[in-house]
């Protein structure tokens, strides 16, 4: 079952365990999959970010839309294409009828 939540980070339990209260801050280095701290006194120290580099991480919601943003988006472009054509021959075809009456039967809907 999918389910999409935060990952936890094993760099920061790493430097937390290392240096405790003496971290000034943390980031996230994706490209070399570690976790860097700055320390009080100003150094910096870094840790790595998976257990085991064969680790299948959960899906978050944001890795989601980083692997799948090409797909997601030609999949939208291809629904608002669709809706739009099919609002273009709803109209043109209102258009094409001389009665009135039969134009205002085609555009509106009736409530059931």
């Amino acid at each position: 079952m999918l389910t999409l939540q935060r990952r936890h980070l094993v760099g920061h339990d790493i430097l937390l365990a290392r240096h405790g209260n003496h971290i000034c801050s943390m980031r996230l280095d994706r490209s070399a999959g570690r976790v860097i701290a700055l320390l009080d006194d100003g150094s910096v120290d870094s840790a790595p970010n998976l257990i085991s580099p064969n680790l299948q991480l959960p899906d978050t919601m944001q890795s989601v839309l980083r692997n799948d943003w090409k797909f997601l988006a030609t999949m939208s472009a291809c629904v608002a294409g669709l809706a739009a054509a099919m609002i273009v021959a709803a109209i043109s075809l209102a258009g094409l009828s001389a009665d009135p009456a039969l134009a205002q039967l085609m555009t509106t809907y009736p409530a059931y």
